[in-house]
């Protein structure tokens, strides 16, 4: 890839990249610092990486990135000895995006990873799976798992208004 293959590439997909680490971090600066790593490390193997293959090389890395961030943070977490009941909620909300948001925070990584992809950034399966390392299939079983929890969770759309 030349420098200015490189440019164009970060001209293209910065944004959805950002987009997507956003969407699972929920931290503006964390997020950039995320993208900015992703780009670094793609700097470094620039001579390496095909023009064609940098979309896919950017959201793999973007991936793991953000993934090794998560199992750090979690590592720092203090946790609270009482039990939560994660599977439901019990406060009345107008709003259904808010709820929808906080659903989709209490997926589990890899499921949340792979239903933002698919549903808010619109990739196929196949592009999912070279992105998170799953296979096709193990990618399908994600997505209805975490659709099947969403549905649970939210409930029935005329108990929310």
């Amino acid at each position: 890839m030349t420098v200015a293959e490189f440019n164009t590439c970060v001209d293209q997909y910065a944004d959805n990249l950002y987009r997507f680490i956003l969407k699972t971090v929920r931290d503006k600066d964390i997020a950039k610092d995320i993208v900015q790593d992703t780009y670094e490390k793609l700097w470094l193997k620039v001579s390496e990486v095909e023009s064609s293959n940098a979309k896919s090389y950017m959201f793999t890395t973007g991936y793991r990135t953000m993934i090794d961030f998560i199992r750090r943070e979690k590592k720092k977490q203090v946790w609270n000895d009482g039990y939560e009941d994660l599977h439901s909620h019990s406060k009345q909300y107008n709003d259904l995006k808010q709820i929808l948001n906080e659903a989709v925070d209490k997926l589990p990584e890899d499921q949340k990873a792979v239903i933002l992809l698919r549903d808010y950034e619109g990739y196929e399966y196949k592009e999912i799976g070279e992105i998170t390392g799953l296979s096709e299939s193990q990618v399908k079983v994600y997505i209805f798992r975490a659709r099947q929890f969403l549905k649970n969770y939210i409930g029935k759309a005329e108990v929310l208004v």
